[in-house]
């Protein structure tokens, strides 16, 4: 562990607290770079919650307006969406169509429009039925009516995460992962984190922990949220399903949140989920009968013919609920500490107007914070979106490497290229799963029974190398 005393410790590489480091890393303080940790307790940024969630990119229609979240959802949507056509991170505008089945929903949709609009979403229409069974002919029997918002967008949170973090390693940020904080002091001129690797200090410290953010709170001496895991379980379809689904199909949303949805993925696949159940094990990421069962009833109702389609994978996340409507941020200039927590589903969209909040919060509390005149260029990420140029199928790139013409994984079409590139890159993979999130490689119909051998040994021979 290096004696360096960091100017800011981030606590969580997930996609908040990458954007933070990334940020923040852009900085500099006393005509010198802003010295950044980025502390992440598991071996890869992305890893607990960022990486199992529906990956909408949000207007912030719905969110309550005068809310700090819808404040930083539509400013993150607008930042996200320009960084990334910058850094190749593949998003697509789909729209989405909230569809109302009873009399009461569909009394419902003026009144999310205008919830729209006061959050300054403007392009939201109401449509008839037969408007809605024209955007969505497959769309099970009954909708009474909708409300179309052309802007939600799908976008693949994993290149998101790991954008931010390469780019903040490439700024100077120290990414220190498997340090996960067991303990936390913040007397004295800076503030002491306890990780079985070693103590890091820091003058400021970031609390960007996600499902664990309020446990580091209590550290320090705060009472002021609990955090309630609220596990959704989903179920991934074949891409021969993707003609069913042109759009995100969302129901009226409820005060359990925005409900089960059928959506496209970046990835060419249809998603149905996710539920919505609070649990107390913040480890628990399980798939349950019961789950199925509710889900299969719902999408049977929404869209009958999905079900006839193959199933491709299951999985559950974790969103970081707590009692408070809104975001729980803070600072604590005395000391010197930023709390991010209650970070839900939209923190994938807000994360960069969090990052930019962050900033403002300790720029509003003295600290002489200037933009920096020496960054290197943004970088520019793998192409694992469907819809999107792949490797594969770039003549011109596998007539100059053909490696990226030697497919190991068939049913993604992922090539020896891509597996190359990944264990060569800024932040390589350390797990299979890190492999897949990076090049999509076992994550199709198979789920790894003909690729997981030799995926698995390339895997083994880069980790060797690296020792």
């Amino acid at each position: 562990m290096s004696s360096q005393l960091y100017d800011v410790a981030v606590i969580g590489a997930g996609i908040v607290g990458c954007a933070v480091a990334r940020e923040l890393s852009g900085l500099s303080i006393d005509g010198r770079p802003l010295a950044v940790a980025l502390i992440e307790a598991r071996g890869d940024i992305g890893d607990v919650t960022s990486k199992a969630n529906t990956a909408i990119l949000h207007t912030g229609f719905d969110a309550t307006p005068g809310s700090l979240e819808s404040r930083l959802v539509r400013r993150g949507y607008d930042l996200l969406s320009a960084y990334a056509v910058e850094a190749g991170v593949p998003v697509e505008r789909v729209g989405a169509v909230l569809v109302a089945w009873t009399d009461d929903e569909l009394a419902t949709l003026p009144k999310l429009r205008a919830k729209a609009e006061a959050n300054g979403y403007v392009h939201g229409e109401l449509v008839d039925a037969d408007e809605v069974y024209r955007r969505l002919p497959h769309l099970g029997a009954g909708a009474l009516g909708g409300l179309v918002i052309p802007d939600e967008s799908i976008v693949c949170s994993w290149t998101s995460a790991l954008a931010f973090a390469t780019e903040a390693v490439h700024r100077g940020t120290s990414l220190l992962l498997r340090h996960e904080a067991t303990a936390i002091d913040a007397g004295g001129s800076s503030t002491r984190i306890v990780t079985p690797e070693g103590t890091i200090e820091a003058r400021w410290v970031v609390n960007a922990a996600g499902l664990g953010a309020d446990d580091l709170d209590r550290e320090l001496g705060h009472d002021r949220f609990t955090v309630v895991p609220r596990k959704g379980e989903l179920i991934v379809f074949d891409k021969l399903a993707r003609r069913l689904v042109d759009h995100i199909v969302l129901p009226v949303p409820s005060s359990r949140g925005k409900g089960v949805l059928v959506s496209p993925t970046i990835y060419g696949n249809v998603m149905l989920g996710p539920t919505s159940e609070n649990i107390e094990d913040r480890t628990d990421t399980s798939t349950t009968e019961h789950g199925f069962d509710l889900l299969l009833g719902k999408g049977r109702a929404l869209m009958p013919e999905l079900l006839d389609e193959e199933v491709t994978a299951t999985y559950a996340g974790l969103r970081a609920s707590t009692e408070h409507d809104d975001y729980v941020i803070a600072i604590e200039p005395e000391r010197r500490y930023v709390l991010l927590g209650g970070i839900r589903s939209t923190g994938l969209t807000a994360s960069m107007a969090i990052a930019e909040h962050v900033v403002d919060l300790l720029r509003g509390s003295g600290v002489d914070l200037e933009p920096r005149d020496d960054l290197p260029p943004v970088p520019r990420m793998p192409t694992i979106g469907e819809a999107f140029p792949r490797p594969y199928a770039d003549a011109d790139r596998i007539a100059a490497d053909p490696e990226y013409g030697r497919v190991v994984c068939f049913c993604e079409r992922a090539t020896r290229g891509e597996l190359r590139d990944a264990f060569a890159s800024t932040i390589p993979p350390t797990d299979l799963d890190g492999v897949r999130r990076r090049t999509r490689a076992l994550m199709g119909r198979c789920q790894g029974f003909f690729c997981g051998a030799e995926v698995s040994r390339l895997l083994e021979q880069s980790l060797a190398e690296r020792r």
